[in-house]
């Protein structure tokens, strides 16, 4: 998936998009840029629902690194399942992805580490090479690094990196020791946690 300048994209779509954006020196640029623009500036016209719709979807995107097709399709098997809420499912579908379980669990920092390391055939499920990231894992499998693997200089030093990373999520577990980790269960929805609105992306591909 191409993503062009990451500064331009979180200037755009918000500092939580990616981790390289996430730090004090870029908020206190983007504060300063934005007192600048007040100074002799017309108040700014109101953003309409589509605008606003379309800026959520692009969060979503960007934040899981997914193309346009992949993640419409997402959306459509969210809309078309009726046993939950689409908002629910569609938050399923992109937290139970493999690249983003080894993101959660803490093996890599990034999203897009995480994409390349599956890529490169280093992460078992169910102690079997599986080199998709979009698998979808399910509840009870084993998230583990390739044994021949676990000296490459990613994985060094892991247990920095599990620390350093953010919380896990109680629907995963990890054993640092063993460099795997198990999902326990689904991942829990909780709208007010996340950095985007799903239900404005879900209205927009309803429009």
């Amino acid at each position: 998936m191409k993503i062009g300048p990451k500064y331009k994209v979180c200037k755009r779509l918000g500092t939580g998009i990616f981790e390289k954006c996430q730090t004090e020196k870029f908020v206190l640029a983007q504060s300063r840029a934005a007192k600048s623009k007040k100074i002799g500036k017309k108040r700014p016209k109101s953003m309409t629902n589509y605008g606003r719709q379309l800026i959520e979807k692009q969060k979503v995107r960007f934040t899981y690194g997914i193309s346009e097709k992949q993640f419409s399709n997402y959306v459509k098997k969210s809309i078309n399942k009726k046993e939950v809420s689409p908002s629910e499912e569609l938050h399923k579908s992109l937290e139970n992805r493999l690249d983003n379980v080894v993101y959660r669990l803490g093996f890599v920092k990034t999203r897009r580490m995480a994409r390349q390391v599956v890529s490169h055939g280093h992460i078992m499920v169910n102690n079997k090479k599986v080199t998709i990231p979009s698998y979808n894992v399910n509840v009870g499998e084993k998230i583990s690094i390739k044994e021949s693997r676990k000296s490459n200089g990613i994985f060094i030093n892991l247990n920095k990196t599990i620390q350093e990373s953010p919380l896990l999520p109680t629907w995963l577990s990890i054993d640092i020791k063993k460099m795997e980790g198990v999902v326990k269960g689904d991942p829990i929805y909780s709208p007010s946690e996340l950095l985007f609105d799903l239900q404005s992306v879900i209205e927009f591909y309803n429009r």
